[in-house]
């Protein structure tokens, strides 16, 4: 580590002696054992120093004889003059039994999302109903807002409370008696709000939460609104009267497991939902200090890094989560589908690795997070997902896709209620394949197989084209092969139809995304060597998407139709993308006619008659097509847009027939598009910064520089360009700070 701190890259023109100028970041990290109950704290502070303003991030972990917490506090004091912030890390290791419960670390103090406190999520604990209070209110002043109490309810024949709404302070509309007053309408029917409720008579839970806002949000207004005069009185007391900072304590407990509905069987790696208090991750001599020394490393050379550790009752490492903040930027653009893989955890890796990834705009695996985890029970992956999703801004992805376990899939039925939850296809067909015996090495099989999952059109057609599967091969005796088939909305494509997969799981027979890491993980591999490759396989996925980016820049097709759709999506699409676009271009040919069977209004339906894959009548067949005119909407039967993300050749036929000369913008998705620039630099986030705050100014400046950068990467002209500012940006900065001294 001292190496690290000890030495700077200098740019091309830069002046040793300017490096003293330079801000560096310090963060401290103990681990100290107390015998004396005591809580886990996060404790971020920005003091008054004389002439410079420290920045520290310190953890201290003490042992506690029943309940281990989280004290989040935060304080914060003005500085007078440069702002230093020094790279300190001090560890005991992360074995130690006197550590605590769960700690987050992110590579920014200010917050993993740009903010000082992730958004509520359902299932958050608190230790009191102010805890709860003030966590709600200090989000909402991140964001601009403010709140105050919709409701609330005691205990019958007390004055116990026992549950509360905190509502946002645009909720609902004035009253009558209301609207004959002068002053300004300020509400607007805001829905959002957190719900809260007391469980085991000292623990506040929150049980549901609505994040959305309907009206622009008013930092300054907030100012004045009576929760944050609340909340700054609060403070006050706290305070000793020489010190000006501000202190916010919140304690924080992890959710206790729910019990896992439903039992399965051994090969759903169906897991026991009981917590065992002792379960530790499984770590070989040495690992420890290998994944603090990853992390020490990352941090310093990574922004915005984040990852989050998990302890088990006894202080034992028990989980840990992480992801890099070009993944975090990345899934802005491409986190609408998300695989989680499992690969190494079912199949008993030595490393029991959790990969989160996507598909980018070339169809190439994109990293979205890793975790190594201690088992496979409810209450982890419920821990897992949670942690996760807190580093996403907590917005959950629209479809997300996993294997059979069982209690990853009522994790996520917890945690993701919402999202689309699929089953991986490629594990089904590879399970099926294993169920039926001998049966499965028959090539005769596997045809009937895959003609049965893709070709079918209908429920109907895909019911009757298995039983006849089923009857011919006789696997009516396996039970397995009866149990997939029972579960078949979750991963027949029939089924799927308005699920958005984005070409992930479901594609062309035989393409399936292989996982982020394969080919690098194997069985033996171990933690230090799976660390050895990680940069590198990261820095190889990223070498590989801007080649492809020049590539696709500098494609130029040979067109193979006479269609207006070619040429349009030809100057739009990535190189990969208009290629697969391209055969359905080609097999427009092949739906030759085309009639009218239903109206009903704006909307027709139209049969497309399409020929076999040689133009051969024989096998020919129907496809029905939806058109809506006034909203120039097209919907095919077999449902190529939402699988795949681009049209297929019958609802293509369709447009044409009815005249319309380019295709919508509305089908033409972004994430395809060659022509949009993407920065995978973190979101900017509110533009009002607090200026005395040296935290906010570094974080605010860090993510301005780092978008230079990513623009600055596209070319040698953009480098040098940027390069340029960059030196005339610290000239005038150096200049002013010249000014003020003298």
């Amino acid at each position: 580590m001292e190496e690290g701190l000890g030495t700077s890259e200098q740019l091309p023109g830069d002046e040793g002696s300017d490096n003293e100028a330079a801000s560096q970041e310090v963060f401290d990290i103990t681990c100290n054992g107390i015998e004396s109950d005591g809580d886990q704290v996060l404790n971020i502070e920005v003091n008054e120093l004389g002439t410079t303003a420290g920045q520290i991030l310190e953890f201290e972990s003490h042992e506690a004889e029943k309940n281990c917490e989280h004290v989040l506090n935060f304080e914060s004091g003005a500085p007078r003059d440069n702002s230093h912030q020094l790279p300190e890390f001090h560890s005991n290791g992360l074995e130690d039994p006197r550590c605590g419960d769960t700690a987050i670390i992110d590579g920014h103090t200010s917050s993993s999302l740009g903010k000082s406190y992730p958004p509520p999520v359902v299932g958050m604990e608190f230790e009191s109903y102010e805890d709860a209070y003030n966590y709600y209110n200090c989000c909402a002043k991140e964001l601009g807002f403010a709140i105050r109490v919709k409701s609330s309810w005691t205990k019958r024949n007390s004055k116990e409370k026992r549950g509360a709404v905190l509502c946002c302070n645009c909720e609902g509309f004035k009253t009558m008696k209301e609207a004959n007053s002068r002053r300004k309408e300020t509400r607007t029917g805001c829905l959002a709000m957190v719900r809260l409720r007391l469980v085991e008579s000292n623990r506040w839970r929150v049980d549901e939460v609505k994040l959305e806002h309907n009206h622009l949000f008013d930092p300054e207004r907030v100012q004045n609104s009576k929760s944050r005069k609340k909340m700054d009185a609060g403070v006050k007391r706290k305070l000793e009267p020489a010190v000006d900072v501000e202190v916010r304590t919140i304690k924080l407990y992890r959710t206790p497991a729910v019990e896992t509905p439903g039992e399965g069987s051994s090969d759903e790696r169906a897991v026991s939902s009981q917590i065992d208090g002792s379960t530790r991750l499984k770590l070989k001599e040495g690992d420890t200090q290998v994944i603090y020394n990853f992390f020490c490393r990352v941090q310093l050379t990574k922004p915005n890094f984040f990852y989050i550790m998990d302890f088990n009752d006894e202080g034992y490492l028990k989980n840990v989560f992480w992801i890099d903040s070009r993944s975090r930027a990345a899934y802005a653009y491409f986190g609408d589908v998300v695989v989680v893989d499992t690969t190494c955890l079912s199949k008993k890796y030595d490393i029991p690795l959790l990969a989160f990834f996507g598909l980018n705009h070339h169809k190439e695996t994109l990293l979205l997070g890793c975790s190594l985890l201690a088992d496979e029970s409810f209450e982890t992956y419920v821990w897992l997902l949670r942690a996760w999703l807190s580093c996403m801004s907590g917005r959950p992805p629209q479809t997300i896709i996993t294997d059979r376990c069982k209690a990853l899939q009522n994790a996520i039925s917890e945690v993701f209620p919402r999202a689309n939850h699929r089953l991986n296809l490629s594990i089904i067909l590879d399970s099926i394949v294993n169920s039926v015996g001998e049966v499965g090495e028959s090539e005769v099989f596997h045809e009937v197989l895959y003609n049965t999952v893709y070709s079918s059109l209908k429920i109907d057609e895909f019911e009757v084209a298995w039983e006849e599967m089923a009857q011919q091969f006789r696997c009516r005796g396996y039970g397995w092969f009866q149990t997939l088939y029972e579960d078949r909305e979750r991963w027949a494509p029939i089924y799927m139809k308005d699920t958005f997969l984005a070409g992930i799981s479901i594609d062309q027979r035989g393409e399936f995304m292989c996982p982020f890491f394969d080919g690098f993980v194997h069985k033996q591999t171990n933690l230090r060597e799976f660390f050895d490759i990680y940069d590198f396989v990261l820095q190889k996925n990223h070498q590989k998407e801007v080649l492809c980016d020049l590539d696709s820049k500098e494609f130029s097709p040979v067109l193979r139709t006479r269609c207006n759709y070619e040429l349009q999506l030809s100057k739009l699409y990535t190189k990969e993308i208009f290629l697969k676009f391209q055969e359905e271009m080609v097999l427009m040919s092949n739906c030759s006619g085309i009639a009218q069977i239903h109206a009903n209004g704006p909307i027709i339906t139209y049969m497309v008659k399409e020929r076999g894959v040689q133009g051969d009548t024989s096998d020919a067949r129907d496809v029905e097509v939806t058109y809506d005119k006034i909203g120039v909407e097209v919907r095919c039967m077999c449902s190529c847009f939402n699988f795949k993300g681009y049209l297929c050749r019958h609802a293509l036929s369709v447009l044409n027939y009815n005249g319309i000369e380019e295709i919508p913008n509305h089908y033409i998705l972004t994430r395809w598009r060659k022509d949009f620039k993407r920065l995978y630099a973190p979101e900017l986030g509110s533009s009002n910064i607090d200026i005395s705050n040296p935290v906010q100014l570094f974080d605010h400046l860090h993510r301005r520089a780092m978008q230079v950068v990513e623009e600055g990467m596209a070319s040698q002209d953009h480098y040098m360009v940027a390069w340029q500012a960059f030196k005339e940006s610290l000239n005038k900065v150096r200049l002013a700070a010249d000014k003020r001294v003298s």
